[in-house]
């Protein structure tokens, strides 16, 4: 089984090293959230370090182009399904709040210091909040919607802030539903959601299940699949 564990560095934050039995080389891939480095069991970190010398320009490079920004009051989220903003208040707290125009905004103390890891920490849950909550308000109704356009029927909806994946299906017919689809366009939002719809009669991705999906999709199945794929959020 992998073991992880992390090192502080002055350009990446922090390298997290991965010992895995099967690996034979060291391996580096760049990550927003930092170094994200593979080596083979009994690995010393020296040598570990040694290697990223050699690419260390190479990968910060890299690094400056996908690290992650401090959110503060510039941020904004312009999704086709979703919008957010941030704004300075004489709150006390961070608080979520829909505005009349349907956009999310999430309210600030107006002393609020941007450079403080906890105060990311506290900014990222009240924008999964505003996610999760206008998820909520979305996201069943579609899955209603849909369901009824095919004939197809499902137990509960289970509205979730996965991030490694959009969708599931149980084989009780429970459909969950990630809160970061608020961020893909409503066409993907729609193959998500028929995807695990056509689960409900194929648990698998058989022939079958594809046929299904195809029926509900106009022949687009794989092509939306392969966009879908290939689509990263801003948040």
């Amino acid at each position: 089984m992998p073991t992880r564990r992390y090192i502080e560095d002055k350009d990446f934050g922090r390298i997290a090293l991965t010992t895995r039995r099967g690996a034979r080389n060291i391996t580096m891939r760049v990550k927003p959230e930092g170094l994200q480095v593979t080596v083979p069991p009994y690995t010393k970190v020296g040598r570990v370090m040694e290697v990223i010398g050699h690419f260390r320009e190479d990968l910060l490079e890299k690094y400056r182009k996908v690290a992650v920004r401090p959110i503060d009051f510039s941020f904004r989220i312009e999704a086709e399904c979703f919008r957010l903003s941030l704004e300075p208040s004489r709150l006390k707290c961070f608080t979520v709040r829909r505005t009349d125009s349907g956009e999310m905004k999430i309210y600030c103390p107006h002393h609020t210091d941007f450079s403080l890891k906890e105060v990311q920490k506290l900014v990222h849950g009240a924008i999964l909040r505003a996610l999760k909550k206008s998820a909520e308000e979305t996201l069943p109704p579609l899955l209603e919607e849909w369901a009824g356009r095919y004939g197809l029927t499902y137990r509960k909806v289970r509205i979730t802030g996965a991030r490694s994946r959009w969708g599931s299906c149980t084989a009780a017919k429970t459909i969950s539903l990630s809160c970061y689809l608020m961020l893909v366009p409503s066409h993907l939002m729609d193959y998500v959601i028929l995807h695990e719809l056509a689960h409900t009669e194929e648990m698998n991705h058989g022939p079958r299940f594809w046929a299904l999906l195809d029926s509900m999709t106009a022949g687009h199945a794989h092509q939306l699949r392969k966009e879908l794929r290939s689509f990263h959020t801003s948040f």
